[in-house]
């Protein structure tokens, strides 16, 4: 319809959109990234969550308390103040959640093995008894995991964190260079590039583009948030 005040209107609009969406998508990342409760993993490499006795997540940081680190003081001239005998890439150590855990004899341990109820189909992890708990973390646990990359996932299989990224990452690359498109068209709608070609066919070709890549997000959610 040659509507320039409509077209650029709904642009931006557009943009707007679509730079929540990936700043949104960063927040996602960002928490997913740094974790919410945390967990352990055995020799395996599975996954061990803490829960309440009635099957509630617990946190790490509700049962366990930071000790104290070794530190050993270094020169000026090592560019460094301390290093430590002990690194770790976690907040606590594998010993101070055990600590933590056979204090509170109400925690309890949810291994990634799912169970299907036989009248309901559906499935859910393995919570362990206490002393099934106690065993498996004094015996197999072997590291502490907070938060989500390319190697470890404190929520489930690390194979899922894999796919979560790349694709998640891969579809909000091509969001944000549509945003970026969208914003070069939308500079142009107002420098009246196409009121003086007298066609707005090139809003419709970046157009397909992103409705293309609406349709890739509608399976990315369907397979990534809902099953």
């Amino acid at each position: 319809h040659m509507d320039k005040k409509k077209v650029s209107f709904y642009l931006l609009l557009t943009v707007i959109g679509g730079l929540i969406f990936v700043g949104s998508q960063a927040w996602e990342w960002k928490n997913f990234i740094n974790g919410e409760y945390g967990a352990v993993k055995t020799k395996g490499g599975k996954i061990l969550q803490f829960t309440d006795a009635e099957g509630s997540r617990v946190a790490l940081h509700e049962f366990v308390t930071v000790g104290e680190r070794p530190v050993d003081a270094l020169a000026n001239n090592e560019g460094i103040w301390y290093q430590s005998d002990d690194p770790i890439g976690s907040t606590y150590t594998i010993d101070e959640v055990r600590k933590g855990f056979a204090a509170n004899p109400d925690l309890r341990i949810r291994t990634q093995v799912l169970q299907v109820d036989a009248e309901t189909g559906a499935s859910h992890k393995t919570m362990l008894s206490r002393e099934e708990s106690l065993f498996k973390l004094n015996n197999q646990a072997v590291g502490v995991v907070e938060g989500a990359n390319l190697s470890e996932n404190e929520y489930g299989a690390p194979l899922f964190a894999d796919f979560f990224f790349f694709i998640t990452g891969f579809h909000g690359f091509h969001v944000f260079s549509g945003v970026v498109f969208n914003l070069i068209i939308f500079f142009n709608v107002l420098l009246g590039t196409y009121e003086r070609r007298g066609s707005y066919e090139m809003v419709e070709k970046v157009g397909l583009y992103w409705h293309f890549v609406d349709l890739v997000w509608v399976f990315v959610f369907t397979f990534f948030y809902l099953v």
